[in-house]
């Protein structure tokens, strides 16, 4: 009673597949490998001995143009010191 057969898991999966396509639980799968594999990547360079020092923090300015049109804006980063 609580657990369901093959029989149950092969009729969902046609459901599924019927309902979804082969095509978007293909880009599914794919999207989801990608997401797991960027997650490994990330906890890898985390757990590394060596940490980098924080770069420091860009402070952005805004200038406006000096040309005849005036809704355009200029803006430069500059790092803080």
């Amino acid at each position: 009673m609580g657990s369901f057969s093959i029989w149950h898991w092969l009729i969902v999966l046609l459901i599924v597949v019927m309902v979804f396509g082969t095509k978007k639980l293909k880009n599914l799968g794919s999207d989801l490998g990608g997401a797991v594999k960027g997650f490994k990547d990330g906890m890898k360079d985390g757990t590394s001995g060596e940490e980098k020092p924080a770069a420091p923090a860009a402070q952005v300015t805004n200038t406006v143009a000096t040309s005849n049109d005036k809704t355009t804006i200029d803006v430069e980063a500059k790092t803080k010191s």
